[in-house]
């Protein structure tokens, strides 16, 4: 430990979450020599490694005279341990900054800059302030649509694509993708399943909850393992057909995975990103045909049909400049879909309609069956108007259950979700008839019940859109795996009166 820049590793195990963070005295002599405050941006290396990190100062003993710690996200990015030597020293400037400053400013970015951007971005050369400068200017209507896709291009461009063989001599693969904003509207496994089982490619990447109390990927893994590297993913599919994994730990939109990591404390959905993120991912999967549902409604994340139709057509124009074909769908978002809201929940609802249970919520099968019989007549594996026909009878005959088990099994085996220790139903406070739901505030009641990490609890809804109920009949009920997250949802309801359910 000669380098006058060599500190030795303390490991305090601190989550940051993907932050990478160094911890340093407030005398550190790296520091004062260097200059480094606290927020200073830094090149630690060590084990052979070398990571961009953010400083934060430690103004207490926790750390002794020539130690210094790092988050556990860059700890293992570097891959040393206890005691292990590390070195400071300064990064290089991040010449793209200017770019992302000219963008705050309002000025547009061609191509070559937004590769710049997007290039730095995945070497980790932004911090957590510079991100989040960069997905602000970028939100809102902030993008125009050639900037939308440079965005796009740069985020294919930096990650890496998978090529599938031509598989029963067809080159077409499939995909689906939902802008997302409704509650339990998880139609994704039973796509896979059903379109899988008529015998074409769809290697499905999913997400995890940014805003939601589920993502498609929280509610695979109650069935199944879902954080497959490439490799993996690449067996299952060529096995079986199809897959549902999380997108994250496939790495094929890095870019994607940084700017999400920003828009979730954020609470961000900025329209180009959202056109890039989804698209960028499709064509790293390797996909040429996408079908994406955009459900809009007065509660859903698009709420007038000018924005859905905007949104429809930029997805379809970007996907053709990127070498996609896309079809943009609108839906009714006005209500959730299915009956649970959270990953398990929602994991029960995609069993029942894959197993054909006579209690299956009919409209996530409907939907479903919608999205399914639009990708098989889109990669023309049937004439048009044939699709529904050729969906239903997968689902129907139990070959998209089979097929769903089987995707289960080669993913790392199936599972069964687990059920909450607490739950209580909320009540009709009067007769009437349900006319409208606050999707929002019900996910929000899901989401303080503690979904997704809470992975039972959320909310079981049990009063759609016309539905005559009496007083005292139950309209939902909120599902916790501890008393004191239960009464934690139930507080939150009795705040909102009738807005989450309107009865009149």
């Amino acid at each position: 430990m000669h380098h006058r820049n060599a500190l030795r590793l303390r490991c305090l195990g601190i989550d940051t979450y993907q932050h990478h963070v160094v911890f340093l005295r407030a005398d550190c002599h790296v520091s004062v020599s260097e200059g480094f405050v606290s927020q200073s941006r830094v090149r630690v290396s060590g084990n052979g490694r070398t990571i961009l990190a953010t400083v934060n100062v430690v103004k207490s003993d926790l750390l002794a005279d020539g130690e210094a710690s790092l988050s556990e996200a860059a700890r293992l990015a570097l891959g040393v341990g206890e005691h292990d030597v590390i070195l400071l020293s300064h990064p290089a400037p991040v010449e793209s900054l200017s770019l992302m400053r000219s963008k705050v400013y309002g000025n547009r970015l061609d191509d070559k800059a937004m590769e710049e951007i997007v290039k730095d971005i995945v070497l980790g050369r932004y911090s957590e302030l510079h991100l989040a400068a960069f997905v602000t200017a970028c939100a809102g209507s902030r993008l125009d649509e050639a900037e939308m896709i440079a965005l796009t291009r740069a985020m294919i461009k930096v990650g890496q694509r998978i090529e599938w063989r031509s598989h029963n001599g067809n080159r077409i693969v499939v995909d689906k993708h939902c802008v997302g904003g409704l509650p339990g509207n998880r139609t994704t496994p039973i796509v896979v399943a059903i379109v899988a089982a008529h015998g074409l490619l769809i290697p499905k990447t999913s997400s995890r909850a940014i805003t939601s109390p589920a993502g498609t990927a929280d509610t695979m893994e109650m069935l199944a393992p879902v954080e497959l590297g490439i490799d993996d993913m690449r067996r299952v599919v060529e096995k079986e057909g199809g897959c549902i994994v999380w997108g994250g730990s496939a790495g094929l939109s890095p870019a994607d995975d940084m700017l999400i990591r920003v828009e979730r404390p954020l609470e961000l959905d900025s329209e180009g990103q959202l056109i890039a993120s989804v698209l960028s991912k499709k064509a790293a999967a390797g996909s040429t045909h996408v079908v994406v549902d955009i459900p809009l409604g007065p509660t859903a994340k698009v709420r007038t049909p000018e924005a859905a139709e905007v949104l429809r057509q930029r997805l379809q124009l970007v996907g053709h400049a990127v070498g996609l074909e896309v079809r943009a769908i609108i839906s009714d978002g006005s209500q959730p879909v299915g009956r649970g809201i959270g990953p398990a929940l929602e994991a029960y609802d995609v069993l029942a309609v894959l197993q054909g249970k006579p209690d299956a919520p009919a409209d996530l099968r409907e939907r479903s069956l919608t999205l399914a019989s639009l990708i098989i007549e889109m990669a023309g594996s049937v004439p048009r108007n044939m699709g529904r026909q050729q969906a239903e009878v997968l689902l129907e005959n139990g070959a998209a259950w089979i097929k769903f088990q089987a995707i289960c099994e080669a993913q790392g085996g199936m599972r069964i979700p687990p059920k909450s220790g607490h739950h209580r139903p909320v009540l009709a406070r009067h007769k009437g008839r349900v006319t409208a739901i606050d999707n929002r505030r019900l996910a929000r009641v899901a989401k303080l019940a503690g979904a997704p990490k809470a992975v039972a609890a959320g909310v079981e809804f049990l009063a759609p859109i016309g539905t005559e109920v009496v007083k005292g009949q139950p309209l939902y009920v909120v599902h916790a795996e501890a008393q004191g997250e239960l009464n934690y949802a139930l507080d939150y309801v009795s705040t909102q009166d009738s807005n989450i359910i309107t009865v009149e």
